[in-house]
């Protein structure tokens, strides 16, 4: 009740509800987009997929969050941010026409990527861009606070929603990646016209507050990195929750490549029907996040944070071969709400660490490292997949590596919670 009392004060503001708007349509089009670009990779009939190719869309997809976030802040403290939506979310349409029609021409696979690439580097700025423009349409630190709390929640929800309909428009059938990415195309532009509702100004940046040179200004933030870096080194409790969330971070990306590769090829007779089953699976792990929001913060007060670390770690160790070994859609569902559980429990006592141990003075860089070791750790998962994992899927050995890793992860995380 309390959040739904917060929300529509909220949206007595004008100008919060046209940002919420370009927020929900941005990110809807972004859940469109990643849907479309998985199943066209994944679940083409003309396409042998492989997980080479699913670590390539996966690069695609978390790479420009990885190696441009720690620089997005400077350069939109240099534009008008309600440029940056403006014109992001046109280019972002623009690119995405292109992107299909690749799809149509059946144009080299490195071309499509690169496409696709340019789409996914954009969001970086606008998503950056609609956060640091929050503080300018709201009224007040309580405000404030109400509106962190609420609109990245909406915008998930959005992306779900937008995947959702994606997910629902490609089930219809076999020849339609091209119009799901110009589904995505359509929310670009109409959140680009949302955001014409505010004036340029608007949303800041305050001129008076800018470094003078670009160059000086990317350097700054080069040393910042660095210097967060060897703070994190300094500091054995932070470095050792990010280490053990990167690894559950590899873990669950390596076990998404295998899903995937189930779905594919021995799971279902059809695309259509392996695509179904990617949903579901999506969904289960989904809803282990969510149950992992609920309990987390009973857990942690009960265990500690490097306590629940063990448990998830331990939980998953445990689990995860018993009903992985079997390679059969019931019991993996079963093992994906539980890998969901423990990830998003890892992540948010990793978040928790970090934000109480770390000095307020480097906090923010502590995060825009954690964003990278996050993201990089996923892809790199794709990467060893990749190398490991015979063409259906089944690979007796992954699941016997994460598994140690899942128990090692357990080990280092109990000598934390007691050192």
């Amino acid at each position: 009740m309390h959040a739904v009392r917060a929300l529509r004060v909220l949206l007595r503001l004008r100008d919060f509800r046209s940002l919420l708007a370009a927020r929900l349509l941005s990110q809807a089009a972004d859940g469109v987009f990643q849907v479309a670009l998985a199943a066209f990779v994944v679940f083409s009939p003309e396409k042998q997929t492989s997980p080479a190719a699913i670590a390539s869309a996966m690069a695609v997809l978390l790479l420009p969050y990885s190696l441009l976030g720690p620089f997005t802040g400077v350069l939109l403290d240099r534009w008008r941010r309600r440029q940056v939506l403006l014109y992001g979310n046109l280019l972002r349409a623009l690119l995405s026409l292109a992107t299909a029609t690749l799809i149509v021409s059946q144009a080299p696979d490195w071309l499509f990527y690169a496409s696709a690439l340019s789409v996914t580097a954009v969001n970086r700025f606008v998503l950056a861009g609609l956060s640091a423009a929050l503080p300018r349409v709201v009224d007040g630190q309580e405000q404030l606070v109400m509106a962190n709390s609420l609109t990245p929640t909406a915008g998930t929800l959005a992306a779900t929603a937008g995947g959702g309909l994606a997910f629902a428009v490609r089930l219809a059938g076999s020849d339609v990646d091209a119009f799901v990415v110009l589904l995505a195309a359509g929310f670009y532009f109409c959140s680009a016209l949302t955001a014409l509702r505010m004036g340029p100004q608007l949303l800041g940046p305050d001129p008076a507050r800018l470094q003078p040179h670009l160059r000086e200004a990317l350097l700054s933030t080069v040393r910042g990195l660095r210097e967060g870096l060897r703070h994190l080194a300094e500091r054995r409790t932070p470095a050792h929750a990010l280490i053990a969330m990167a690894l559950m971070r590899f873990c669950y990306g390596a076990l998404t490549v295998m899903v995937l590769m189930l779905c594919r090829y021995s799971w279902a007779e059809t695309e259509s029907e392996g695509l179904a089953l990617l949903g579901i699976t999506v969904g289960v792990s989904g809803a282990g996040f969510f149950s992992a929001a609920l309990v987390t913060p009973w857990a942690v007060a009960r265990f500690t944070a490097f306590g629940w670390i063990a448990g998830c770690a331990a939980l998953s160790a445990v689990l995860l071969p018993s009903l992985g070994l079997f390679f059969t859609p019931g019991p993996m569902l079963a093992a994906a709400f539980v890998l969901g559980l423990s990830t998003q429990g890892t992540k948010i006592s990793t978040d928790t660490i970090v934000q109480s141990t770390v000095d307020d003075a480097f906090r923010g860089r502590s995060f825009a490292l954690y964003d990278v070791l996050f993201n990089v750790a996923f892809v790199g998962a794709a990467a060893v997949a990749a190398l490991m994992l015979p063409p259906d899927g089944r690979s007796a050995t992954l699941l016997g590596v994460v598994t140690v890793l899942y128990a090692l992860i357990a080990m280092a995380a109990v000598r934390s919670a007691r050192g």
